[in-house]
């Protein structure tokens, strides 16, 4: 659910540094601040793996994030737990976000624990209700959403066989939590971290930052290389994450010092927190201009890919078409909000946009800022 930066893909982005060395292999753990291991899990999609950690808490471990519930992760799982961890009992299990890959085999570490599942509550009851819709009916809801963005019959096709996918790499998750608040402080082994929440890839990411160590553990909500998938949903179709998004850069660059290691769950670990905030409020800006100055006639959510995303969309790749449409609608909620284009709705439910005045774009994005693929 994530997209490459167009400008230097596959390169470090500027001014970021990266001091923590090779990547953990399956089964290996390194340890990159007192107490705290760097782990990562096989993933089945184009991002090949999710970096979680392992923070040392009195006996055992407290773990940030399991990765997707499959046979791979769990004899990954198996390997770190009698390996590296040393067959010291898991603690807790602190989730960031609601996704598969984070959420996913938290249900299996605690059920074989017997320790509590630590989340924030809307992305605890979002991962409920993920589970929820698998063996459903596709939801007429879902479906005219979808409609009013442009879909053809054989995408919503691809929307249908889809459906309820996410759920089946979720293990079972325990029917109780306990609740992790924005701001609140959490004693883990020997050191303190502070809850800090985040909006735009989900409605309440937390991420936990040591002022002692000098360490923020971001999941998704702060990634070096890529940038997180800011979607609006079927559930919520009038959603504006954007702008949750822009507000929570600002705040964690106000909360948290640029000389923090950040610790993402994609790409490594990396250092330059402010300069990686500084870019993504720049494309933000940049994309918001070529997007309205794509706008001087009515056009679709799916006909303003090219706009956004440097590589195709093809709707026979179901998931990347939905995550495509699905950010690509949150920017033109955004848009909605700001009062820079107006939308008509034709009489088959097909949302038509057009900018009220255009703008023009600064100089450095004469190519897509972020290019997006989501994965």
């Amino acid at each position: 659910m994530y997209r490459p930066d167009s400008n230097h893909h596959n390169r470090p982005a500027a001014r970021l540094h990266y001091p923590c060395g090779e990547a953990p292999a399956p089964g290996q753990a390194f340890e990159i601040a007192p107490g705290v291991l760097w782990m990562r899990l096989p993933l089945p999609n184009v991002l090949s793996h999710i970096n979680v950690w392992a923070i040392e808490d009195g006996e055992g471990w407290a773990i940030v994030d399991t990765g997707v519930h499959t046979p791979q992760s769990v004899e990954a799982w198996q390997m770190l737990l009698e390996g590296p961890l040393g067959g010291r009992p898991v603690t807790r299990v602190l989730v960031t976000h609601q996704h598969p890959d984070h959420v996913g085999m938290a249900g299996w570490l605690t059920e074989r624990f017997g320790c509590p599942l630590w989340m924030t509550r809307l992305e605890y009851l979002h991962s409920l209700a993920t589970v929820a819709e698998t063996g459903q009916e596709v939801p007429r809801e879902g479906l005219d959403f979808y409609r009013r963005a442009g879909w053809d019959d054989g995408a919503l096709d691809g929307y249908r066989q889809r459906f309820g996918r996410a759920g089946r790499m979720i293990s079972r998750l325990p029917r109780s939590y306990r609740r992790l608040n924005d701001g609140e402080t959490l004693r883990i082994g020997a050191h303190t971290w502070q809850v800090l929440t985040g909006q735009g890839h989900t409605p309440e990411h937390a991420c936990l930052y040591s002022h002692e160590l000098a360490v923020l553990i971001a999941g998704d909500q702060i990634l070096p290389r890529i940038s997180p998938n800011v979607s609006v949903h079927p559930m919520e179709p009038e959603a504006n994450p954007f702008a949750g998004w822009q507000a929570s850069l600002s705040r964690f660059r106000r909360l948290v010092p640029d000389d923090v290691l950040v610790l993402p769950a994609h790409n490594d670990p990396f250092e330059g927190l402010h300069a990686r905030l500084d870019r993504f409020e720049q494309s933000l800006w940049r994309d918001r201009a070529r997007l309205r100055n794509a706008l001087g006639e009515p056009r679709r959510a799916i006909d303003l890919f090219g706009v956004l995303f440097a590589a195709p969309v093809a709707a026979n790749d179901a998931l990347q078409y939905a995550l495509a449409t699905g950010e690509t609608v949150a920017y033109l909620n955004y848009l909605q909000v700001l009062g820079d284009i107006d939308v008509r709705i034709d009489e088959a439910g097909v949302a038509w946009y057009r900018a009220v005045a255009a703008i023009e774009v600064p100089p450095a994005s004469s190519t897509p800022t972020e290019a997006a693929l989501p994965t």
